[in-house]
């Protein structure tokens, strides 16, 4: 027994810090997503100009909480002829490979779980893809129609899309050289740009197919209300139905962090190497400073007691993360010396706000297509997959490929390999519409004044 405790203790010691790292993804991932969820809410209300969630605490703030506690104490239904075991553990697994995802990601230099893992964009990759078996086996063992219907159309639909998005992957990693996390940004900081500027029609494949991967519309055939109930969800309820909800939603932010990683330079702010630009270092104090002016502003328009309260505490809050934004700048400012003690502390902090505000931008761009476009059918879906993003995925890793040696043989590193990659990109669009004229045609023409087809007969 003595053994035992003194090798956990020295197993704390040596890991205290991921252990730290993974026990704040698990505790306050949950909560994230639920103020995701209302972000999301909210601007679908916005969108179609109402209010959204208002009842539950200050503009309806505490919604999230709410719908927690809900789920929670509802009634746990298992259908009589679901296979039980299977029925339990599927939820488990999906949300574990997503929760498991975000050990190999890092938000900032300084915030990682799996420090120096070598395979860090694998890793997530492989793991996140693991989700379907939970999907799978979740519509499997619900005993359901509509729910293996779905698990059937998610297994397609994650199977064709991983195609894509892995080869959208492989033109990043070509520039960076390696599958390491902290190197792939780093790699983009050598070079002074982007890699989503070099390769813009892998970003665009790699956006697409992360839609279809997490099942968000227009792409989410799997979980169609309108045809499927709920999917592969339907037989589910209460807390294991929200294991399901936390898993797609963890998994947004899992595609959206690997975007932000591959192709929007990780937690590095715009042109990091561009020293008269050291001015949008600034920009994140100044945005947290201007929020919280505007919520004291707002105060008084607050037609109940709590909501100013919860107003100036909210200004409070804005305040307070600005000067932590700030202190990491005006120290050295205040006092040279302390220049190389705050260095860590500047990047460590102002990396990862530039790294959340990149995902969040992504995730909110998820959050408008669904509010814009009308749900595919399943079949223009994989023809979507199958017909244009695959062919047009390995065609740009081709020409990608062309372009970094046309780039070698003339000795072009970073914004000068723009000269090569841009041609390669506009052959790609080409070859694209071109894929696109070729579909069109394909599809047949339907007489004026006929009736529409029946694609699922």
């Amino acid at each position: 027994m003595q053994a035992v405790t003194q090798a956990t203790t020295e197993f704390v010691k040596q890991n205290w810090a991921p252990l730290v790292c993974g026990f704040v993804v698990v505790a306050v991932l949950p909560l994230i997503v639920g103020y995701v969820v209302l972000v999301e809410r909210k601007i679908m209300a916005d969108m179609q100009a109402r209010l959204g969630p208002m009842r539950v605490g200050p503009h309806g703030l505490l919604q999230p909480i709410a719908d927690a506690v809900k789920l929670l104490i509802k009634e746990d239904i298992i259908p009589d002829d679901a296979d039980k075991l299977v029925f339990w553990l599927a939820p488990v697994l999906s949300v574990g490979a997503a929760l498991l995802a975000m050990a190999g990601l890092a938000i900032g230099p300084a915030f990682q779980i799996a420090q120096g893992i070598n395979i860090g964009i694998l890793f997530v990759v492989g793991v996140s893809a693991m989700g379907i078996f939970g999907i799978v086996l979740g519509g499997w063992a619900s005993n359901s129609h509509y729910s293996l219907i779905g698990a059937l159309r998610s297994s397609a639909q994650l199977v064709s899309y991983e195609t894509a998005a892995g080869m959208a992957l492989v033109c990043g990693l070509l520039f960076a050289g390696t599958l390491n996390i902290t190197s792939i940004v780093q790699a983009q900081y050598d070079q002074g740009i982007w890699f989503g500027l070099l390769a813009p029609v892998a970003f665009f494949v790699y956006l697409v197919a992360s839609i279809a991967e997490t099942n968000r519309a227009p792409f989410d055939l799997p979980e169609a209300e309108s045809e499927l109930v709920a999917g592969y969800m339907t037989e589910f309820s209460g807390f294991r139905w929200s294991l399901y909800f936390l898993a797609e939603y963890t998994n947004m932010i899992v595609v959206a962090s690997v975007a932000t990683t591959l192709f929007l330079g990780g937690w590095l702010r715009p042109f990091p190497r561009t020293h008269w630009l050291d001015f949008i270092d600034f920009l994140p104090p100044l945005l947290m400073v201007v929020i919280g002016v505007y919520c004291l502003i707002r105060v008084p328009k607050q037609p109940v007691r709590v909501q100013q309260l919860f107003m100036l505490a909210v200004a409070g809050m804005c305040f307070a993360v600005a000067v932590v934004l700030a202190a990491p700048m005006l120290g050295p400012l205040l006092k040279p010396s302390l220049a190389s003690a705050m260095k860590p502390f500047f990047e460590g902090i102002h990396g990862g706000f530039w790294f959340i505000f990149k995902v969040g931008a992504y995730i909110y761009f998820f959050m408008w297509l669904r509010f814009t476009l009308p749900r595919y059918r399943f079949d223009q879906l994989m023809r979507l997959g199958w017909h244009f993003l695959i062919p047009l995925s390995i065609i740009n890793v081709l020409l990608i490929g062309i372009a970094m040696i046309v780039g070698q043989y003339f000795d072009l590193t970073g914004p000068s390999l723009l000269l090569t990659t841009i041609p390669a990109s506009v052959i790609a669009l080409m070859i694209a519409l071109f894929i696109l004229a070729v579909e069109q045609k394909k599809e047949p023409q339907q007489q004026p004044g006929a009736a529409t087809p029946d694609s699922y007969a």
